[in-house]
């Protein structure tokens, strides 16, 4: 239809292109809150379900708006500690639990995305993740 009226360009501009942004918001988001400075990653002796989920996840730092865009992922270390919470009661559940009011943190501001981009891998001796 699109490009019926509007042409090749109309079908970039109005289908693909926002599609290719909100794409790659989502790997980003996904990306960021498992791959961040402080994240911590433990063998399977010392895992506990807890230890990922805080350790493990971010609290994605973002505008109110980003929060109700994103349905809430934000709050991505409570959604690990117990994925049946609705969305809509993530920001709840962390504002009455003190234990969860202190997450490890990140955002889409820039010196945000650049470090979580720099990280690569798990150094085992360092015990954090470091680029390549």
């Amino acid at each position: 239809m699109l490009l019926y009226y509007f042409g090749w360009e109309g079908l970039i501009l109005f289908s693909i292109l926002p599609h290719f942004i909100s794409g790659a918001l989502g790997a980003y988001l996904f990306y960021a809150q498992h791959n961040f400075p402080g994240v911590k990653f433990v063998g399977n002796e010392e895992w506990t379900y807890e230890g990922a989920a805080l350790d493990s996840s971010s609290f994605m730092d973002l505008h109110p708006f980003w929060h109700w865009v994103t349905a809430n992922i934000g709050y991505h270390h409570i959604h690990h500690l117990n994925a049946r919470i609705p969305f809509y009661r993530l920001p709840e559940v962390m504002a009455h639990f003190p234990e969860l009011q202190n997450p490890k943190v990140t955002s889409l501001k820039p010196k945000d995305i650049i470090a979580c981009f720099k990280l690569k891998v798990w150094d085992t001796d360092k015990q954090e993740m470091v680029g390549v």
